[in-house]
């Protein structure tokens, strides 16, 4: 009997299930694992600045990063600096971005 299998039934293990999370907590995440961040997504206020000192304190580099791996994960495609600047502003903007691709 293979595992997972149980009368010819497919078991699927809690383990493999990913946990159901918003779509803001998964762009904190994003922004943690892709920036390597020793901060919690709870850390991370919706409307917490990304950028500068009064802000999470990201940078250009981070900002390409973060752009790559939007891309990546949900398909968003930011190739203008101004764009960039208006959605990358904190979770909140980006979240409305990645809305608008999702809903198309």
């Amino acid at each position: 009997m293979w595992p997972g299998l149980f009368f010819g039934t497919l078991i699927v293990r809690a383990r493999s299930l990913p946990e159901p999370r918003s779509m803001k907590e998964q762009i904190k995440g994003l922004i943690i694992e892709n920036l390597m961040l020793q901060v919690t997504p709870a850390e991370i206020a919706d409307d917490l600045p990304l950028f500068g000192p009064d802000g999470l304190g990201l940078d250009s580099v981070d900002a390409l990063q973060l752009v790559l791996a939007l891309d990546k994960q949900f398909g968003l495609k930011i190739s203008d600096p101004e764009v960039a600047k208006r959605v990358l502003q904190n979770v909140n903007t980006i979240t409305e971005a990645v809305g608008q691709k999702l809903a198309v």
